[in-house]
């Protein structure tokens, strides 16, 4: 397995992200936006989100193969971002965001798909090579945080550049892997084979993608996924605003982010351990519950450092526990030919649908309502969550055997 080269990968990608996510909206800020064109133009980093995997994964199952396309859309995010450098006004720099987000963005779940592929049976192995993206994101949010101060927001733009570029150039050095053709038993299990886990006739050859989004566990998952990554949406947009607005330094700004991130990187490095042990579905309800109290605790306690120290704690249960439970989700619930699709409806529908919801919701209420409720509508969005894992796991177990005589 080239493990090296596909945690470059991740690295860069989310090191990009470390450098956008912090700080994106005070360089918006900085540049005259308001918040709710701040909330705007985060919601089209998002949901970008919506379209491009689905569209990516669409050609590479039709293609078979998917590393070329993930190449292309490298290079066109690295020339597509210069225009930021040049972009005036609202349109003009929602335009660029979505140019350049847009093939950022598509050849993620690709990649994921890739991954998954080159571990084969070793599907918990996934957290140790998204691990390098946590730690490309710490050592970037603490780097950029640090020459904010120094030189100020205009060295954001500078620094997501030669981070796409690191990019495209990793995606150069990673082969492709063709998927497993044959579904394991958990897949045969979701796909209508029998108890165990052999298939059905013709069950298993062609896998319909609308017949599997139909499945009640499946959609309450997903449900579950949007309305998590929706309740992030006030933290990526405004999470470093509402931090400065206290009095928070741009070098502590980008300390509490790092914090969670590296709290993050301990769980994926443990997070294969965590799935021989739990459920899936059991993480993610302990994530979204705890997410709600991150959210009122960031919201109404923004001024307590040690409580916001302890809250970035909890990023590694709603992010990372969540995220690679909803991955490895993701890969049982969608196998063989419907990979690719399947972690791009993954994808669109959280960190896209969810994420552009979350963005939208909290710019416009940012100015209107205050911090605090656009944290406690956060909190909200999460609860709900909390509701459909609980329904998409009571949905997905067996039924109780009847002690009817005969049952």
């Amino acid at each position: 397995m080239p493990y090296a080269r596909l945690s470059s990968y991740y690295f860069f990608h989310f090191a990009a992200l470390g450098a956008l996510m912090p700080f994106w909206g005070p360089y918006l800020l900085e540049r005259g936006f308001e918040p709710v064109a701040i909330g705007g133009l985060m919601a089209i980093l998002m949901g970008t989100k919506i379209l491009a995997p689905n569209l990516f994964g669409v050609i590479a199952d039709r293609r078979g193969t998917r590393m070329p396309i993930v190449r292309l859309g490298a290079l066109i995010a690295l020339l597509s971002f210069c225009a930021v450098f040049w972009a005036e006004g609202i349109w003009l720099m929602a335009l660029t965001m979505a140019v350049w987000s847009f093939f950022w963005n598509g050849p993620l779940p690709l990649m994921e798909a890739v991954t998954f592929n080159h571990l084969g049976a070793r599907v918990s192995r996934y957290a140790q090579v998204r691990v390098w993206g946590s730690i490309g994101f710490i050592l970037v949010v603490l780097g950029v945080g640090w020459w904010q101060q120094q030189a100020g927001a205009g060295v954001v733009p500078i620094a997501v550049l030669l981070l796409f570029g690191g990019v495209w150039l990793s995606v150069l050095a990673i082969p492709d892997r063709p998927p497993d053709r044959s579904p394991d038993r958990r897949s045969a299990q979701c796909l209508g084979g029998t108890p165990d886990g052999s298939p059905q006739p013709g069950t298993l050859a062609q896998p319909s993608l609308r017949r599997l989004l139909q499945r009640r566990e499946i959609s309450l998952f997903l449900a579950a996924c949007l309305l998590m990554q929706a309740s992030h949406g006030a933290y990526y947009a405004f999470y470093s605003i509402h931090l400065e607005a206290e009095g928070y330094s741009e070098a502590a700004v980008g300390a509490l982010w790092a914090l969670g991130v590296a709290i993050e990187v301990l769980v994926f490095l443990r997070m294969h351990w965590l799935l021989e042990r739990f459920s899936a579905q059991g993480l993610m309800l302990v994530s979204v519950a705890l997410a709600v109290v991150r959210w009122l605790v960031i919201g109404f306690l923004v001024e307590v450092v040690a409580l916001q120290i302890l809250v970035q704690i909890l990023h590694a249960a709603t992010f990372g526990v969540f995220h690679a439970s909803a991955i490895h989700l993701t890969h049982r619930y969608f196998p063989g030919p419907t990979q690719g699709r399947g972690q791009a409806a993954y994808n669109s529908i959280s960190f896209g649908a969810g994420g552009a919801l979350g963005s939208l919701t909290s710019g416009l209420l940012w100015s209107e309502a205050g911090a605090a409720w656009t944290y406690a509508v956060a909190a909200g969005f999460a609860a709900l969550g909390f509701l459909a894992v609980w329904l998409g796991k009571r949905a997905s177990e067996p039924p109780v055997p009847s002690l009817e005589p005969g049952g």
